[in-house]
């Protein structure tokens, strides 16, 4: 198994930020069994179904993405169900390589700060 070139734990939620996270009936399941809901109930407050999507995970206001998954802790920047996560986030990024990671990386090496958020709002270009 490749090693992987990143760590989750070192970012601040970039891959939650993304506007579709698509659930699969499977990953419903796992979800309402998590907060102890019947499917129904789940479907109701978690998902909804979008950009052709049959469903996706509901997002919350985020200070550093503008919307976030609903389920990201943001204190912590971290998964909240991380235990429960779609199948979709279990195999993010797929090829042992986050790019975003490696834009962070290289970002936080160059303003020498750790803790260093790219916000930076590209839609004016």
């Amino acid at each position: 198994m490749p090693r992987k070139k990143y760590d989750c734990s070192k970012c601040p939620g970039y891959c939650c930020s993304y506007p579709v996270i698509e659930v699969k009936d499977r990953d419903a399941l796992r979800i309402a069994k998590h907060f102890g809901v019947t499917l129904a109930a789940a479907e109701k407050r978690y998902f909804k179904a979008a950009h052709g999507y049959k469903r996706v995970l509901r997002r919350k206001a985020d200070e550093h993405y503008g919307k976030i998954c609903q389920f990201f802790d943001q204190e912590k920047r971290c998964c909240g169900i991380y235990e429960a996560r779609p199948s979709i986030c279990r195999v993010f990024p797929g090829e042992g390589r986050c790019g975003y990671y490696d834009f962070l990386t290289f970002e936080r090496d160059g303003q020498e700060d750790e803790t260093f958020i790219s916000t930076t709002d590209h839609s004016a270009n």
